[in-house]
C-alpha cells in the first residue's frame, strides 16, 4: 500500500471502509439472487456493460477496466462468446489483434439483468424514508466516480 493510500485509509477508518466493501458486495449478490433465472455471472455482466459503454474493445482493455487479470477476462469473453453474447472481430488498427463486440443478444441479456436488478433495488428502496432514498441515489454518483480506474 502506498503512503498516500495508507494515510487516506487511516483518515477514513479501516473498519468503516471494510464494512462498506462487505456491504456493497452483499447488496450486489443479493440483487443478483433476486433475479430469477439469471444466467450471466457477475464478471461477464461487467464485460457486457463495458462493451456497451466503450464499444468494441481488446481483451487487455477489458481486463484493465474491470479490473481483473487478462486470463480472467479471456475466460469471461470465451464464455460470453460460446453463449452468443459477444463475438470477436479483427482489430482494424492491428490485423494480428482482435476486438470483442457485444451482440444484440448480449445487449438484451444485459438489459434484462439490469432492469430486473433495478426493480429489486427499487422495491427495497421503497421501504426507506424518502430522505434515505435520496441519500442512496446521491451516493450512486459518488460510487460511480470511485469505480472508475485511477489516473
Amino acid at each position: 500500500m502506498a503512503v498516500g493510500e495508507e494515510a487516506a485509509l487511516s483518515a477514513v477508518g479501516e473498519e468503516a471502509t471494510l464494512e462498506l466493501v462487505v456491504t456493497l458486495h452483499r447488496l450486489l449478490r443479493s440483487l443478483g439472487r433476486a433475479v430469477p433465472g439469471r444466467r450471466v455471472p457477475p464478471t461477464q455482466l461487467i464485460v457486457l456493460a463495458l462493451l456497451t459503454q466503450l464499444g468494441p474493445s481488446r481483451i487487455g482493455v477489458l481486463a484493465e477496466r474491470i479490473p481483473c487479470s487478462q486470463p480472467t477476462a479471456t475466460a469471461a469473453v470465451a464464455s460470453l462468446e460460446s453463449a452468443g453474447l459477444v463475438r470477436r472481430e479483427p482489430d482494424p488498427t492491428d490485423g494480428r489483434a482482435a476486438r470483442v463486440v457485444v451482440t444484440e443478444d448480449g445487449v438484451r441479456a444485459l438489459n434484462d439483468v439490469a432492469h430486473s436488478e433495478a426493480e429489486a433495488l427499487a422495491a427495497r428502496l421503497a421501504t426507506l424514508p424518502p430522505e434515505d432514498v435520496q441519500c442512496v441515489l446521491d451516493a450512486g454518483a459518488l460510487l460511480r466516480r470511485l469505480a472508475e480506474p485511477g489516473d
